[in-house]
């Protein structure tokens, strides 16, 4: 069975190498494994609750998308898309919010944070909480949902949205499925084994720690820069040099064979000077990364090529978002009217209209066929032609007993030009019909 996984990127910050290696590398080199339908998104509304500069929202915007495809990743083989592209993903996120408790989103823990931090200042506890803070679960949950994503890859942070998600779809199912199953329940992947880059003072790499190697920004002179500013201990050249715990030793690590990792602990034991291991973890990073910045500075000097790409990816995305979203707008009454007055025959006690009729058949093809007619006598709905007469029989019957939830699977066809709603709101009425 084909496993989607959905990856959300944040679209806020430049990215540096600890990303690459704890984020990026693992999450492309998953994306080409058999049997994964790899969903990449740029996370930008997401971005607005975090920041309210429009500029860099912009500028940050190009430059993930480009790191990201510099790094590797295949738009032909994964869909990649801004989530702001996709309008099905808003009007999901009001669908979700109308079936989400409240109390479910005052435990989410990026409100509660906010919360603890405020009363700690003596401040109202709504302070400077917008509701995109207090809701943005919600919208995760809609990311997820709308392309029923079986697996999420977050930090131990996120787990708990995924369960959020995963409680509002079941909400949303029992509320409107009538036995059918709208969402997939999606489980949060969280890696024990991602590999955290240690930054330049041996802390992990972090922009607040003010420790981070630029990944492409500032080219190969940042890159040399920045490896230069290791902090290593006082052993002289000659003197042979602990490897193990070293943040040096441990970044070379994560662009080196075993072989090569061998080596270089065997150079630096035997007295290597830290300012040749240096040069030798520049030249190991350079290799990789030197090529994938030549792409990156050709892809953010055609920013059109990255839109090409961006509207490619919505157009396959929104293939898939948009039937689903029709079919939930429709499960929760905001389908279009029909020519079927149901509601409004109840509500004025009439007479129940006609109902639609199946009509069997055999053709000079000596084969059996079946269709459906609109009270009015207008097609409906057509089927293929069966060897027997009694297979047309059962695919009539379980179209009474089941309605519009068997179509997926029954050998018909619309009738041209009539709307789905039209064709489900007929067998509606034949299922209701049979069941009463």
């Amino acid at each position: 069975m084909t496993q989607r996984v959905l990856t959300g990127i944040t679209t806020t910050g430049t990215l540096h190498l600890g990303n690459y290696v704890g984020a990026i590398r693992p999450a492309i080199a998953a994306s080409r494994e058999a049997g994964v339908e790899s969903f990449f998104f740029m996370a930008d509304y997401h971005a607005l609750i975090k920041c309210d500069e429009p500029d860099r929202i912009a500028r940050s915007r190009l430059e993930i998308a480009a790191t990201w495809l510099a790094a590797g990743l295949d738009p032909a083989r994964v869909v990649f898309y801004r989530q702001s592209d996709i309008p099905e993903i808003p009007e999901l996120t009001w669908l979700l919010t109308c079936v989400t408790s409240k109390g479910q989103m005052n435990r989410a823990h990026a409100y509660k944070a906010a919360v603890d931090a405020n009363l700690a200042e003596g401040e109202d506890a709504d302070a400077g909480v917008t509701m995109g803070l207090y809701s943005y679960p919600i919208l995760m949950a809609a990311d997820i949902l709308m392309f029923n994503a079986h697996r999420v890859p977050v930090g131990k942070d996120q787990v708990q949205h995924i369960e959020m998600a995963r409680d509002v779809a079941q909400r949303f199912n029992h509320l409107f499925g009538r036995g059918r199953e709208f969402f997939v329940l999606p489980e949060a992947q969280t890696d024990a084994e991602m590999e955290l880059l240690p930054g330049l003072d041996g802390r992990k790499m972090s922009k607040s720690y003010d420790n981070v190697v630029p990944l492409f920004e500032g080219g190969a002179k940042a890159l040399r820069e920045a490896i230069a500013r290791i902090v290593t201990d006082s052993r002289l050249p000659g003197e042979p040099k602990e490897p193990e715990g070293q943040a040096l030793v441990t970044i070379f690590d994560a662009f080196a064979t075993p072989e090569q990792r061998a080596a270089f602990r065997a150079e630096l034991r035997a007295g290597l000077a830290w300012g040749e291991a240096k040069q030798r973890l520049f030249d190991q990073i350079e290799s990789q990364i030197g090529p994938m910045r030549a792409r990156y500075a050709e892809l953010m000097a055609h920013p059109e090529k990255i839109e090409a790409i961006l509207q490619e990816g919505a157009a396959k995305a929104r293939a898939l978002a948009a039937p689903l979203l029709a079919e939930l707008r429709a499960a929760v009454g905001l389908s279009r009217f029909s020519a079927v007055p149901q509601a409004a025959a109840k509500v004025v006690k009439a007479d129940k209209p006609a109902l639609p009729v199946f009509k069997q058949y055999r053709e000079a093809d000596g084969r059996f066929y079946f269709k459906l007619n609109a009270a009015d006598g207008s097609l409906l709905l057509q089927s293929e032609g069966f060897e027997a007469g009694r297979e047309a029989g059962q695919w009539v019957a379980r179209l009474k007993r089941e309605g519009a939830a068997a179509l997926d699977q029954a050998p018909v066809q619309r009738a041209e030009g009539l709307a789905p709603e039209a064709l489900q709101a007929a067998l509606a009425a034949l299922q209701e019909a049979e069941q009463g």
